[in-house]
């Protein structure tokens, strides 16, 4: 039924149940995963008035500690994916917006199915922020399976 996963991440526990169900929903359908963190982009307006004339150091910080976060988050995925005999492949997208990055690594990398963690935000401050899950849900004709 599904031949390319993607499973998107990022890192934090309740993700981990998505990988983990991601892959074995995989290996259950003899279908390979790509897996996806979707990080921050770098903010100027976040760098105090005081750090202006170290912006170039800002930025090469930023850049290099979301490198090892994704590197961390995706290579566990990697790992995992070996270890259940699923294939994987990477990928680390930069955005304000991951919900749209997540749909289009599913677009470009042809994913026939979308793993992802609700994080469960409920009340006004579902109302208010939304979720990354809610919004790839209403933007992808791609069936979303959304895990707990």
């Amino acid at each position: 039924m599904y031949h390319n996963i993607l499973i998107a991440t990022d890192g934090s526990t309740l993700a981990g149940k998505a990988v983990s169900h991601g892959l074995g929903l995989a290996k259950s359908m003899g279908a390979k995963v790509t897996a996806v963190i979707v990080e921050a982009p770098f903010n100027v307006f976040g760098v105090p008035e005081s750090r202006s004339r170290f912006l170039t150091q800002e930025f090469a910080q930023h850049a290099a500690a979301i490198k090892r976060h994704a590197s961390k988050v995706l290579g566990d995925v990697a790992d995992a994916a070996k270890s259940a005999g699923v294939s994987c492949d990477t990928v680390q997208r930069e955005d304000d917006h991951p919900y749209q990055a997540i749909i289009k690594t599913a677009q470009e990398k042809g994913c026939d199915a979308i793993v992802m963690a609700s994080h469960g935000r409920s009340g006004i401050a579902a109302v208010l922020l939304g979720s990354v899950t809610n919004k790839v849900l209403t933007h992808t004709d791609i069936p979303v399976v959304v895990v707990h």
